[in-house]
């Protein structure tokens, strides 16, 4: 089990930054990939962050284990490894990472989670971190949430192997729930109920049904999944549009 800094060690190798080239603290977007791992739609959502004045950094969960997409493919998105809790041990140690860095502006956070992304940035806001062992890390109540300013929350995985899936949000930032009218892996409905019950805690959440299926912002078509093109570009406003009324970035 790792400490917060051992982990953000490891993950920090693998992580991609975008930003303004400069060195002023900013307000910043963490980003967590699906369970398929890194695809070709993250950086168009960092460059969207570096376009209003944000950092953007995207955290590869795999890479660090060693993990090939193939072989998160067969287990991860299977449910075999990598739980959403655990997944939220990346998340805290990414928070606790990035919050001591000179060019980042701890209190202007944005947590953007992909499918099992959104299920582990979810675990990581209802999780009793004062727990021993809590999310996979041994020092999980060191983070703090209260630079977490927002979430944006793609078609976040809510299905069955999700346990916590109504588990009351400890930490309740402004969110952008995404879901999408197809997706094979929860209906419509059930969403509904999981985001009611984080706005039900005082988050301000805004939730978006979006008519395409799973991962639809994922320049890819594996049936049932399929790309649209016109409401990736969608999202892509949205998620914009949250970083605006989230922080008001230093001029580039």
């Amino acid at each position: 089990m790792d400490t917060l800094d051992d982990r953000w060690t490891r993950l920090s190798a693998h992580a991609a930054w975008i930003g303004p080239e400069d060195d002023r603290p900013r307000p910043t977007a963490l980003l967590f990939h699906g369970c398929g791992g890194l695809r070709g739609h993250l950086p168009r959502y960092a460059a969207a962050a570096k376009a209003k004045g944000w950092r953007a950094v995207i955290v590869d969960s795999y890479a660090p284990r060693g993990w090939s997409r193939q072989f998160a493919m067969a287990t991860v998105c299977t449910g075999l490894l990598l739980r959403g809790w655990e997944r939220a041990g990346d998340i805290l140690a990414t928070i606790h990472g990035v919050s001591q860095r000179p060019d980042v502006d701890p209190a202007a956070l944005l947590l953007a989670g992909w499918s099992h992304g959104g299920w582990g940035i979810m675990e990581a806001m209802s999780a009793n971190r004062d727990r021993i062992g809590a999310l996979g890390v041994t020092d999980a109540e060191n983070v703090s949430l209260e630079g977490v300013k927002a979430t944006y929350l793609a078609y976040p995985y809510v299905g069955v192997a999700a346990l916590n899936r109504m588990r009351p949000w400890r930490h309740c930032p402004r969110t952008l729930a995404v879901v999408a009218a197809k997706d094979h892996l929860t209906t419509v409905r059930n969403a509904r109920r999981i985001h009611d019950m984080v706005r039900n805690c005082g988050a301000d959440v805004e939730t978006w049904i979006a008519d395409g299926t799973h991962s639809f912002d994922e320049p890819m078509t594996a049936p049932p999944m399929r790309y649209d093109p016109t409401l990736s570009d969608e999202a892509i406003r949205r998620f914009s549009a949250l970083l605006e009324d989230t922080a008001v970035a230093p001029p580039v």
